[in-house]
């Protein structure tokens, strides 16, 4: 069966996209093409063919209509039998596709409507209008298609009121990335935090909480900055001093930084947005066996109790984050306790093969 995942918005090699989805739907028997707009170029990955739109338009207004435009075009060019859709703004593209005959699902990677309210640059009368209108756009077209994805069980039960065909395939690792076992006698007082860097995401106060760590103590940051500004900003806080920059890397780099630290950061600020979330990073760590520091958002600080790996912390409190930093270096076997725990709860629960089954299964049902 030919299926195509279609993307105006995210990086070819996306995680979720290309490393899992599209990567396990290849390995399964599917004839899988991937539409992308990045201006790259075609190439055939992993069973994959990727084929490219062109660089997708500056400003949100072009890309939401000369960039979807195109991405339209080619997926009614490579005529499949079903449609994976994993941008809102792809929506309108479904809902003709679906006139078409075609069979449709939308992934949700995240809560529209609470992204929108979580936008710091929006006023806040203008972002709740724009979240109701969200939330109406969602109501009205999604019921439509065949299924719906989603990346976590919170937003699979919000879609369950508009449609009977909804699944959530949690954002997980896939533990062959991090099989090998930890060397906790090689480890130096490195921490990491690894994905997106923005100011939500705790950046500032994750370098400043260095200022109050033990000298010897190193963050290894894994990533791109989302403005230069803040970039900018956090190279002059004292605890810069003790930053290893390290830039985007692949997923055997992601694996090899984890193994040389003691624990992964996730000290997100606890913005409606994330308060619902499961931070991929978060599950990473566990199943490279690292400790998680992690902020105390309710729902994280139970997966992390429940499996005994990791300290939460105020995520905007900098000597929080530093006294949880400290107590894992001074406290080496207390560290490596809980990060065995960590990967045993990935091991078991928290890991792509068992959410594989899922996303295959679907596709069975709507292609038999």
């Amino acid at each position: 069966m030919k299926v195509v995942h279609l993307t105006s918005a995210h990086p070819r090699y996306d995680t979720r996209i290309f490393i899992k989805m599209a990567s396990s739907l290849a390995l399964y028997g599917y004839d899988v093409s991937l539409v992308v707009a990045d201006g790259n170029g075609d190439e055939q990955k992993r069973g994959i063919a990727i084929v490219d739109v062109g660089v997708k338009q500056e400003g949100r207004l072009s890309r939401m209509t000369k960039t979807v435009a195109k991405v339209f075009t080619k997926a009614k060019e490579l005529d499949a039998d079903l449609y994976h859709l994993h941008d809102p703004e792809l929506i309108p593209i479904g809902l003709k596709l679906k006139k078409l005959g075609k069979k449709v699902i939308f992934d949700a990677h995240e809560d529209l409507p609470k992204q929108i309210l979580s936008k710091a640059y929006l006023n806040k009368s203008f972002a709740k209008m724009l979240s109701y209108l969200a939330s109406l756009f969602e109501n009205i077209t999604l019921k439509k298609f065949d299924a719906i994805v989603t990346a976590t069980p919170y937003i699979r039960n919000k879609f369950k009121k508009i449609n009977s065909n909804v699944i959530d395939v949690n954002n997980y690792p896939k533990i062959e990335e991090f099989s090998v076992e930890p060397n906790w006698l090689n480890k130096s007082n490195q921490i990491t935090y690894i994905g997106g860097i923005t100011r939500v995401r705790g950046i500032c106060e994750l370098i400043k909480s260095l200022e109050y760590t033990n000298k010897d103590t190193r963050l290894a940051l894994v990533g791109s900055f989302s403005e230069q500004q803040l970039y900018n900003e956090v190279k002059q806080y004292e605890g810069w001093n003790k930053v290893e920059e390290l830039g985007w890397l692949d997923r055997s780099g992601v694996s090899n930084v984890l193994s040389q630290s003691i624990a992964g950061v996730v000290t997100l600020h606890k913005i409606i947005n994330y308060k619902d979330a499961l931070p991929v990073k978060m599950f990473e760590y566990m199943a490279a066996g690292i400790t998680v520091i992690s902020s105390d958002v309710p729902l994280w600080q139970g997966i992390i109790e429940d499996a005994d790996c990791g300290l939460c912390v105020d995520p905007q409190s900098p000597t929080a984050i530093a006294k949880a930093i400290d107590y894992l270096i001074k406290n080496p076997e207390e560290a490596k306790r809980m990060g065995e725990n960590g990967r045993k709860a990935a091991l078991k629960k928290y890991n792509w093969q068992i959410e594989e089954q899922k996303l295959i299964t679907l596709y069975k049902q709507l292609l038999t």
